[in-house]
């Protein structure tokens, strides 16, 4: 029988999930007050600097935060400007306030679809609207607080287990790691590209290129819209290579269904590379998309995923059907599609 999740301390499991990300936050939510000493090589700096000079455990941005809300008592007043200039016998007091991301990692139970579930791997199904990691504006309520929730193995796991991400409105397979070896195994082979994501891609207009088609433009930030990514020439901008093979299972003058099998794994590689060639998807708004009733975002389903079991070796191969609400605007475009498990 699984031990409860009370049967280990949150603090810890907080701990070695937040080392996997770029912050390194409070491990438990008690306020904690520091008198702070600064020595000569801390005179004239700034205060961030000075503060992060003598509290290293914490990131800068962290500290700044607390700079900017009036948690850094500078000779008796709160000192709210990062760039104000202190000497070394200031006296600074420090209030450590938990944090959005600190707090972010903490189990919620959801109903989460568990396509499969070994010792080592979970495959779940993830609905679209779900948020893979938490983040600002969606510190909580996401899948990794919902797995956290699911199985208490993932709170010793870096990222509870999460290897690979897709985006809220996208709905689809994605394997979770259950150990720190498994972790390590999968993350190894996606880096090798030896993990088979295959998607089903619902877009708008006729399909008149060759099928299969593939689109290998490199992917990068959006320089005019940074909520965006665009396809970037890489002599000039930053960015990543990217390929998608595109295989024509559907047409009519409105619509194409497609199916997507990713080499590579950019933000928003199907939605750009899709849109690039004029069919953006269908419900994409940010990429040229028209809404459709009954959707919320875009008709992108990651409907096929294979890979060696991390530590078994042993192929595994899964396939769930879209979303009702896809599936009824596949209805509705009249394209006659019903098995949602494609050739090839």
């Amino acid at each position: 029988m699984e031990q409860s999740l009370e049967t280990k301390p949150l603090s810890i499991a907080i701990d070695r999930l937040a080392s996997g990300f770029d912050e390194v936050d409070i491990q438990d939510d008690a306020t904690e007050r520091r008198a702070l000493s600064l020595g000569p090589q801390q005179h004239g700096l700034r205060l961030d600097r000075a503060v992060a000079d003598v509290v290293p455990e914490f990131s800068r941005s962290y500290l700044q935060q607390l700079i900017e809300a009036g948690h850094v008592v500078l000779n008796g007043r709160a000192a709210r400007k990062q760039s104000v200039t202190v000497r070394c016998d200031d006296r600074l007091e420090i209030s450590l306030q938990p944090t959005p991301q600190s707090t972010a990692f903490k189990p919620e139970p959801m109903a989460l679809d568990v396509v499969y579930r070994d010792a080592d791997v979970l495959v779940i199904n993830k609905p679209a609207g779900l948020v893979v990691h938490p983040a600002p504006g969606n510190w909580s309520g996401t899948l990794l607080n919902g797995l956290l929730a699911l199985d208490e193995a993932l709170l010793g796991v870096p990222r509870a287990g999460i290897v690979h991400r897709l985006d809220k409105e996208t709905s689809g397979l994605m394997v979770v790691a259950r150990s720190r070896a498994a972790m390590d195994a999968l993350v190894a082979a996606i880096a090798q590209r030896t993990v088979g994501r295959e998607y089903l891609a619902l877009a708008h207009g006729r399909w008149v290129r060759s099928s299969p088609w593939h689109a290998a433009s490199a992917i990068g930030r959006d320089p005019r819209n940074r909520l965006r990514m665009a396809v970037v020439d890489l002599s000039h901008q930053p960015g990543k290579t990217a390929a998608t093979d595109m295989h024509l299972l559907a047409t009519n003058d409105q619509m194409c269904l497609v199916r997507c099998v990713l080499h590579t794994g950019r933000t928003h590689q199907i939605r750009v590379h899709m849109a690039e060639i004029g069919h953006p998807l269908v419900g994409d708004t940010a990429y040229g998309g028209r809404a459709a009733a009954g959707l919320a975002g875009q008709a992108l389903h990651a409907f096929r995923l294979g890979f060696a079991h991390p530590l078994s070796a042993k192929m595994l191969r899964f396939e769930v059907p879209p979303p009702p609400g896809f599936l009824a605007v596949l209805a509705a475009s009249g394209l006659g599609y019903n098995d949602f498990s494609p050739p090839g």
